[in-house]
């Protein structure tokens, strides 16, 4: 297991140093993981945005230590940090939108003592698992239960298409295909192969219960 006891840098204090950057040019936070991270992005103004991840909606510091697989870069963080990323994916304001940051890495590399890469796989159920930290944050009373559909379409699918001026799915016929999830009793599997059976991959939650999402249209 790799050492999560070196410092951490404060990513508030990383980004003070970019305001005058940022009045002059748009920039990303890729990954926000801190509420300070929401903070400062929310304070610098139009031309900052940030991106969070599905494992950061999920985790923190003490699922990366007890799970090699839960460990990513940047590192998952305290409860309350986690909660500032939930309320930050929903709020509605467009600073914040989903990057999945997904990292297939093989199990061995991912095993070596001392030196497992960084990364959590989520690509396959990025978006069930996005709503499933929602309806967990909610049952738990972090954020309300009537969050706008708007809100969440927003994180998902549109507020990065603002940012990076690409066309909205409605203004693509051919991108106007919507999606539903529905609980069928879907599990994420424990570990995927590839076809010829030389890599082997385990994901983020692996044998938990997941939304099915069906592609509709």
């Amino acid at each position: 297991m790799p050492n999560l006891e070196k410092p951490i840098v404060s990513v508030a204090q990383a980004l003070a140093s970019h305001k005058e950057l940022s009045r002059l040019a748009p920039n990303i936070l890729e990954h926000v993981s801190t509420k300070g991270g929401v903070d400062a992005v929310k304070q610098c103004g139009p031309n900052v945005r940030g991106t969070i991840t599905a494992h950061h909606l999920w985790g923190t510091i003490e699922d990366a230590e007890r799970d090699v697989f839960n460990f990513c870069k940047p590192i998952m963080k305290t409860s309350d940090d986690r909660i500032a990323l939930i309320r930050a994916a929903v709020d509605g304001s467009s600073k914040f939108f989903f990057g999945s940051d997904s990292a297939p890495h093989p199990i061995q590399s991912k095993t070596e003592k001392g030196r497992a890469a960084a990364g959590c796989f989520t690509q396959p159920w990025c978006t069930s698992l996005v709503i499933g930290a929602f309806e967990r944050a909610m049952s738990l009373g972090w954020i309300r239960k009537d969050v706008p559909r708007e809100a969440i379409e927003g994180f998902l699918s549109r507020y990065g298409r603002i940012f990076y001026k690409i066309a909205q799915p409605d203004q693509e016929p051919t991108s106007k295909r919507s999606i539903r999830l529905e609980r069928k009793g879907e599990r994420i599997p424990k570990s995927i192969n590839s076809s010829d059976g030389t890599v082997e991959v385990v994901p983020f939650r692996r044998d938990e219960e997941v939304m099915t999402l069906t592609w509709l249209n």
